[in-house]
């Protein structure tokens, strides 16, 4: 990360701390350290991180990607979101391609993979069962991503991943004092909205299912992120009026 002073630094030290020993969530909680204690057979010799896993990437960073969750045996494997699972390969491939990552992969904490302008969170920090989240988990995470967006001062562009990760930004910003548009803003892949301080951009979730089934195509994903381009190429919003 790139913090922006020592205090900014201590608080970004201090939230990962918080959120890396967070038990909020019985569900989650057992659901988590049994999937890490049982393992898959393919990871039968790693040792998973089995823990609620904080953002990464640019604390300096114009684009912000939020997503649903880590991946039970993922990122709740590897300890970074969306890093060792299918659609991490996929965010991971476009975003290299876009300029936003050093390379195209990213399978372990120590695979030299960087972030260029970019930072990656979730609305939910633990793997949940199911992919799915309870509504009580959303919003004892949502504190977290509060947190975030107040100390991502430049962030111009928020990327969704998923309907549930647009629902779940939209709380967390209007939590943060932010009006939302009236009417709401419905979820449709490839739009932008004006949010003010940020242009959110909506995104299928790059999960097997959506690619799979063609719902999500790269060539879908990568003007996602072409639009994320253009929005933050036309943005003149000083860091200085951030949250």
């Amino acid at each position: 990360m790139k913090p922006r002073s020592g205090s900014t630094a201590q608080a970004w030290d201090a939230l990962q701390r918080e959120i890396v020993g967070c038990v909020r969530c019985p569900r989650l909680v057992a659901y988590r350290t049994e999937v890490a204690r049982t393992r898959r057979a393919a990871f039968r010799d790693q040792r998973y991180w089995g823990r609620p896993l904080p953002g990464w990437g640019d604390a300096g960073a114009r684009l912000v990607i939020v997503g649903l969750a880590p991946a039970a045996h993922g990122g709740n494997r590897t300890g970074r979101i969306f890093t060792g699972d299918r659609s991490g390969d996929w965010l991971f491939r476009a975003l290299h391609r876009a300029g936003f990552a050093n390379q195209p992969n990213s399978v372990s904490r120590e695979d030299g993979l960087a972030l260029r302008d970019c930072y990656i969170t979730a609305a939910v920090r633990c793997a949940p069962p199911e992919n799915r989240p309870t509504p009580a988990e959303f919003d004892r995470c949502r504190p977290y991503l509060e947190r975030e967006f107040r100390l991502l001062w430049s962030a111009r562009v928020v990327v969704v991943l998923g309907r549930s990760a647009h629902e779940a930004f939209l709380r967390t910003w209007r939590s943060l004092g932010h009006p939302l548009p009236s009417p709401k803003s419905e979820f449709r892949h490839g739009k932008a909205v004006d949010l003010g301080l940020v242009t959110l951009v909506m995104s299928y979730h790059p999960s097997q299912r959506n690619t799979s089934t063609g719902l999500l195509t790269e060539s879908m994903f990568d003007g996602v992120f072409r639009t994320a381009r253009r929005h933050l190429a036309d943005s003149q919003l000083e860091p200085a009026s951030r949250l």
